[in-house]
């Protein structure tokens, strides 16, 4: 009779094995990086469900259902982000690679090879109402800096010096913003700059700290976009502005504000900071000051350099 002879051990080294296995994918899995991309408003959700392979009929239920697919793969992947769905550009995305928009494989492309490289933001466990607005807000802000870069890239050379008009608007731009933040000294600073463009309003949002030494700090992405929508405007010679609101400890919030003039951050007066900001821009009515708050004139910037001139 044959006898099996099983070897001391083998079977634990087997569990050891598996197990061992079972760990490094879990490790593995844990590097990996997640997109989903959101169907953010009730127009896209509509827009998606001609589609028959799309499973759901309502945007609330749907939403509730990311929030927990969200919260299952930041417990399951090391990285998640998320994205706009834009039915829109999936539907250009679909005929442009030859896929079928109806099919739930063509969304997964999409969101992978599209919509991962759009405007997107890190899920760190917040919930979808403070989620979405800030995904919209990255979006906008994306698709205002993409316009105010066109501007900038179509607005030709300029016939008396022959200089880029662009480049060279973007320099001023750049210069006329670390004037300001060196003038405003220490604090908290939010700048807004708003340039109109095309029957639209090109608006940028900028936010600093400075201590009592040394430089202010500020996000290169904010700032890059700042320094583009300000230079769109310089390029074009709109009339556009930009606003500081100044925040220190113990103190009112101050307000200052400039318009844009022929390349120059032109201070505005006392009054015409207040009206600024105690006038309604749609209706023209007036509206209550804010307590709390100083509303100041600008105050003057670093003169130029003698070759300046505007374009």
């Amino acid at each position: 009779m044959n006898q099996h002879h099983r070897t001391p051990g083998a079977s634990g080294q087997a569990r050891t094995t598996r197990t061992t296995t079972t760990a490094l994918r879990r490790a593995l899995r844990r590097e990996i990086a997640g997109t989903v991309a959101l169907l953010a408003d009730e127009e896209d959700f509509t827009a998606m469900r001609q589609y028959a392979s799309f499973a759901f009929d309502d945007h609330a239920r749907y939403l509730a259902h990311v929030d927990e697919l969200l919260k299952t793969l930041a417990a399951q992947v090391g990285h998640t982000t998320v994205a706009l769905f834009d039915p829109e550009e999936y539907a250009d995305y679909c005929a442009d690679t030859g896929l079928d928009p109806d099919h739930p494989a063509s969304r997964s492309r999409y969101t992978a090879e599209r919509a991962a490289g759009g405007p997107r933001v890190t899920y760190t466990g917040q919930p979808l109402d403070a989620l979405v607005p800030l995904l919209v807000d990255t979006a906008v802000r994306r698709a205002t800096w993409e316009y105010a870069t066109m501007l900038l890239t179509d607005a030709g050379t300029c016939a008396d010096c022959g200089q880029d008009i662009g480049r060279a608007s973007f320099d001023r731009a750049s210069q006329l913003l670390l004037r300001l933040l060196d003038a405003a000294g220490p604090g908290t600073h939010h700048l807004v700059c708003s340039v109109p463009a095309e029957g639209d309003q090109l608006i940028a949002l900028l936010h600093t700290t400075r201590d009592s030494s040394g430089p202010a700090r500020l996000d290169t992405a904010e700032g890059a976009e700042f320094v583009t929508v300000l230079a769109a405007g310089i390029a074009r010679s709109t009339p556009g502005g930009v606003v500081l609101r100044t925040s220190t400890p113990g103190a009112p919030d101050r307000l200052h504000g400039w318009r844009l003039h022929q390349g120059r951050l032109v201070p505005l007066t006392e009054a015409e900071v207040f009206d600024a900001y105690c006038t309604d821009a749609r209706t023209g009515e007036p509206i209550s000051p804010e307590p709390h708050v100083d509303y100041r004139a600008g105050f003057p910037l670093t003169p130029d350099d003698p070759g300046h001139h505007p374009h």
